[in-house]
């Protein structure tokens, strides 16, 4: 009969089984990878739903400058988009020359060097990590602002969808995609609904909105330079997640580059349009940040009005907010395989599970956003800071390294293409200087000591694969291997089956062996009982008593090992025989002398240490 503790671990293995699904073979790995449409939900919808949050933000740093500030937004959405451009023309150069992925970290790693490259890989961690918290708080915000009752039960609303979205990744990233595919395609048909509806004939445009104003009409009726360019760089906020489809073309049905430039093209024309009409209808209902209200559901309200369509469509917004975090759990486990690779963080990340995913890279990132995500109850303008320093850090240095690029190889076209990503790296790099100058005090320093700190984490880890790599002299041919005797010492309590079989399986192993076992000093008689009993069984096998001034079994043990000068021609191997109870709870009535004798002969060289068990079964 098969034992209680299989049974158990069959049904653990069925159980993972129904929540991730089957394993799948290396040849089913096509069918995991998406098309350019499913890029859209599994890549883009991070960037196609800033536009809920983006020119919010853009509207609270122009309110320092009271209303007549209010009415620059247009115009800095304009250039917004003008900057969207040209990322969208720089990844979409990134895709084509770097098909490989990892975005900036590669591009940077290929033209900036060493230490460039792990600046733009831990600026790209910290920002797949803040997007799913950004994301999905934002996402949860949408219905709190909606229904305020709901407000106290943010964070386990936020963990909760965490949850969801990460085992599904676990599942498989095409899973994912194909399942987030339709709510993306409603966001995106809803939004621009909204605008064309509020552009052309608006049904409730003098609608009161909620909550109260946040610009006062005190406020400082002048604008400054430096006012514009906070509200640049809040605005730019809109534009995080531009770079993960340059980030995950391996994840792309080939040909892999044509149908990641598809899906960066769309995403480029979609977002433009979104971000524009936004900023046109803010600036015909005259729409002002408000306490308890966000800017979108002012738009959507002044657009339709605020009925049971206005519920609907702010449910779905939440639904594709906290969706979008996806986009993280499609490119941080591609970019943590590439730094894996180059011994930047453990080989782990580099592993493809039982689905065909980086499963590590998954868990930890849902790990970390979780602690985000508690940290800061869940709260959208406490992450923002923290959230566009590392997008535009790694904007920057993509940009910068793909004009390296254009001017090292000199390609047909290369000058008009350095020029834009010139512009482009100017332009994002000036607002990561403005947003760590502006937002230092409001959480950024968060960010300007996590980044250092991941790229320390780099310096180590590689640090320590290059001293194991010297250490086994990896690269080289070793020396032919040598032959040398081999002691097997088997310790027991009692003579049994298990003593038995556990002495049968030594003798096939080494050319001695030895059987000891320990007596505490008191116990003479029980060394006298074991002595004579050996001498009736006669297994063949001299026997070792080992007698013991301590109430410690281990450590004459220990020290019996010691006693026979393990060498690289004298190698000994410690068997411990060990019973598998019928039920797992009977295992805390057996002792673990097996674990306490593994951790300290794990230093030990020329010592093995090996277990054979012996399962209980059932009659």
């Amino acid at each position: 009969m098969v034992s209680t503790w299989t049974l158990l671990e069959v049904l653990s293995v069925g159980l993972g089984r129904r929540l991730l699904g089957r394993p799948l073979r290396s040849s089913e790995g096509a069918r995991e990878q998406i098309s350019p449409i499913e890029g859209l939900s599994a890549l883009s919808l991070d960037a196609l739903t800033s536009v809920a949050y983006g020119p919010q933000a853009l509207l609270v740093a122009l309110g320092a400058g009271g209303l007549m500030a209010l009415r620059l937004a247009p115009w800095i959405s304009v250039a917004i988009v003008g900057l969207l451009g040209l990322l969208v023309a720089s990844y979409m150069q990134v895709i084509v020359a770097y098909p490989g992925g990892g975005g900036a970290y590669a591009v940077a790693r290929a033209n900036l060097g060493r230490r460039l490259s792990l600046l733009a890989g831990a600026a790209l961690i910290v920002d797949y990590t803040l997007t799913v918290a950004v994301s999905i708080s934002a996402g949860v915000e949408s219905v709190t602002s909606a229904y305020p009752s709901l407000a106290p039960y943010t964070v386990p609303a936020c963990v909760g969808v965490l949850t969801v979205i990460t085992f599904l990744n676990l599942r498989g990233l095409a899973e994912g995609a194909r399942a987030f595919l339709v709510p993306t395609l409603a966001f995106i048909i809803v939004i621009l609904g909204i605008i064309v509806v509020g552009l052309v004939h608006p049904l409730d445009p003098g609608l009161h909105q909620p909550g109260a104003a946040q610009v006062s009409t005190h406020a400082l009726q002048s604008v400054g330079l430096l006012l514009v360019l906070q509200a640049f760089s809040a605005g730019c906020s809109a534009l995080t997640g531009v770079e993960a489809i340059a980030n995950g073309v391996p994840l792309f049905r080939k040909p892999r580059v044509t149908r990641a430039r598809q899906t960066e093209l769309m995403l480029g024309i979609l977002l433009a349009a979104m971000l524009l009409g936004l900023a046109a209808l803010v600036q015909r209902f005259r729409v002002e940040p408000r306490t308890g209200d966000a800017v979108l559901n002012q738009i959507v309200g002044y657009a339709i009005g605020r009925g049971w369509a206005f519920d609907a469509i702010s449910l779905l917004v939440m639904l594709v907010l906290a969706l979008a975090a996806n986009t993280s759990f499609g490119g941080l486990p591609v970019l943590a395989s590439l730094l894996a690779e180059d011994h930047r963080l453990p080989h782990a990340f580099a592993i493809r599970g039982d689905r065909l995913v980086f499963g590590s890279g998954i868990w930890v990132l849902g790990l970390l956003s979780a602690v985000l995500l508690v940290a800061t109850g869940g709260n959208t303008n406490a992450l923002i800071p923290l959230f566009a320093i590392g997008v535009f850090t790694g904007f920057t240095l993509a940009q910068a390294g793909m004009v390296r690029h254009w001017l090292s190889g000199r390609q047909s076209g290369w000058r008009w293409r350095a020029v834009i990503n010139a512009i482009g790296a100017t332009a994002s790099g000036i607002s990561t200087v403005i947003f760590v100058v502006t937002k230092f005090r409001e959480g950024a320093w968060v960010v300007v000591v996590a980044v250092p700190l991941l790229i320390l984490l780099f310096v180590r880890v590689h640090t320590y694969y290059r001293s194991v790599a010297a250490e086994l002299r990896l690269g080289t041919v070793p020396a032919k291997p040598r032959r040398g005797r081999t002691l097997v010492v088997v310790p027991f309590t009692d003579i049994s089956r298990l003593t038995r079989e556990a002495l049968s399986q030594a003798l096939s192993m080494g050319d001695e062996v030895f059987a000891v076992t320990v007596v505490f000093a008191e116990d003479d008689a029980r060394r006298v009982a074991v002595e004579q009993e050996w001498q009736r069984w006669d297994p063949g096998v001299p026997l070792v008593v080992l007698r013991s001034q301590y109430h410690s079994v281990a450590r004459p043990l220990l020290r019996y090992i010691g006693s026979l000068k393990p060498s690289p021609t004298r190698r000994v191997v410690m068997l411990i025989p060990i019973l598998v109870p019928r039920r797992f709870w009977h295992r805390a009535l057996h002792n673990h002398l097996d674990l306490v004798l593994s951790a300290a002969l794990r230093r030990r060289r020329h010592v093995v240490v090996a277990r054979l068990t012996l399962p209980l079964h059932d009659e």
